[in-house]
């Protein structure tokens, strides 16, 4: 610390997002807080992203360092996530994504809020406004009380709602779990399962960022049957990285019991929504489907439709589509 001001490091990580990148730096470099590094990280943009990021900071003269990072080759949320952390230098680390805007009195109203908890938490999570993809504002977002959650039993009994563009976590937690693997997507899940089983974490009521809707991590609708299939398998290939990461950390917490059972009952899940949807024939989606011990029937039947009979569900998908443009038109 610096007089009692903890280093604080924010980490804006960017792909493709041409568009708004000029508008999530300019939010980082009008942090009021005076100890505090900014690393700024292109992950292998197929568009302007990284020359508008160097022209963002050419002649920034601010009293925030100021690092620069461009991944050779795509990493992913998580991958990326752990690289930049890795450049890092701070105690508290601020997450911020390359489509939302941090207010800013955000890294002061982190580091004050830790320093008044007598830095034991190890993750604070903050409410943002909602805005939509032109920036226009709606309306605002609080996620739970973090600091209602003592352990892994309370957060298998009620999820908590996490976003994390305006989320800070301490060093420690970062080095305690060993970082963030490549595939992980729900990278905000899983620190906050982390920090419920250690050092705890809060939430602040004030808004940090504003948070663009239909950007980078939004979900997008599924209008057809092929849309669902590659989020069921999107979000399949995450958790398979994820849960292991939750279990290890309960283990390390000495929680395990608390959350085995469940763990296992996503990970079979997840195992065969991913098996089925990456299956090379019917033949063998079928075998899948009668042989996937502790699925639910229902999940199976689903799974089976989108997989190997998605003419099925065409003229549902039909009806959503023609719903979705009433709806657009409507609005215009």
């Amino acid at each position: 610390m610096v007089d009692g001001a903890p280093r604080l490091s924010l980490l804006l990580i960017a792909y493709n997002q041409a568009g708004t990148i000029a508008d999530a730096i300019a939010g980082a470099l009008s942090q009021d807080y005076a100890n505090l590094e900014i690393i700024l990280s292109d992950d292998a943009s197929s568009d302007e992203t990284w020359q508008l990021i160097q022209q963002a900071v050419s002649d920034y003269r601010g009293p925030h360092r100021i690092v620069l990072n461009r991944n050779p080759s795509n990493l992913g949320i998580g991958a990326h996530l752990d690289r930049v952390a890795r450049l890092s230098s701070g105690e508290l680390l601020l997450v911020a994504a390359g489509d939302d805007v941090s207010l800013p009195q955000r890294a002061s109203l982190c580091a004050a809020a830790w320093v008044a908890a007598e830095c034991r938490p190890d993750l604070i999570a903050g409410s943002l406004i909602a805005m939509d993809a032109d920036g226009s504002r709606q309306e605002s977002i609080s996620p739970d009380q973090l600091a209602t959650y003592r352990n892994a039993a309370d957060w298998l009994a009620r999820p908590p709602l996490v976003i994390g563009a305006a989320q800070a976590w301490t060093r420690r937690l970062f080095d305690r779990h060993g970082g963030l693997p490549s595939g992980v997507v729900y990278e905000d899940l899983v620190m906050v399962f982390r920090a419920i089983v250690g050092g705890g974490a809060i939430t602040l009521e004030q808004p940090l960022v504003r948070y663009r809707r239909g950007g980078y991590s939004a979900k997008q609708a599924s209008l057809s049957a092929a849309d669902v299939a590659r989020r069921l398998l999107r979000g399949a290939r995450g958790a398979l990285v994820e849960i292991p990461l939750l279990l290890q950390a309960a283990q390390l917490a000495g929680q395990e019991a608390a959350v085995a059972s469940a763990f296992a009952a996503k990970l079979r899940r997840e195992g065969f929504i991913y098996d089925m949807l990456t299956a090379s024939s019917q033949a063998q989606r079928l075998r899948l489907f009668i042989s996937a011990p502790g699925v639910p029937l229902a999940v199976r039947l689903r799974l089976l439709a989108y997989a190997a009979f998605p003419w099925v569900l065409a003229p549902w998908f039909a009806a959503k589509r023609w719903r979705a443009r009433r709806k657009a038109a409507k609005v215009h």
